[in-house]
């Protein structure tokens, strides 16, 4: 398992539709987080790429990626100082292949709730 609901769903109050919907939400937003961030590090944007890192990091916790949340947070710190821009490439890359896993397991996951 890529994620952990714990979190989720103690903030949703263990309410199937809730959970849904919150669950619904991320997978929009991991979706749109997976496109730009790619352009972002190939266009060498790293000023953008670190605000999106810090904007994804919370929609990552939220699902108990927190290895990941990590990551970004890493990357959030080292674009703003503009160091080690090897690594962006191999954070970015574990963001979208993890991001990918957890949006398949989030939607057997959801098709598991009753609402």
């Amino acid at each position: 398992m890529v994620t952990d609901l714990t979190y989720l769903k103690s903030s949703a109050d263990n309410n199937p539709e809730l959970i849904k919907e919150m669950i619904a939400i991320f997978i929009e937003q991991v979706e749109g987080y997976i496109r730009e961030i790619q352009k972002l590090l190939n266009d060498k944007n790293y000023v953008a790429l670190g605000r999106l890192a810090h904007k994804a990091k919370s929609s990552i916790a939220i699902v108990g990626m927190n290895e990941l949340a990590a990551d970004l947070k890493k990357l959030e710190i080292l674009t703003n100082e503009g160091l080690e821009e090897t690594i962006y490439p191999i954070i970015v890359e574990r963001f979208r292949v993890e991001c990918q896993l957890a949006i398949c397991e989030l939607q057997k996951y959801i098709l598991t709730l009753e609402v």
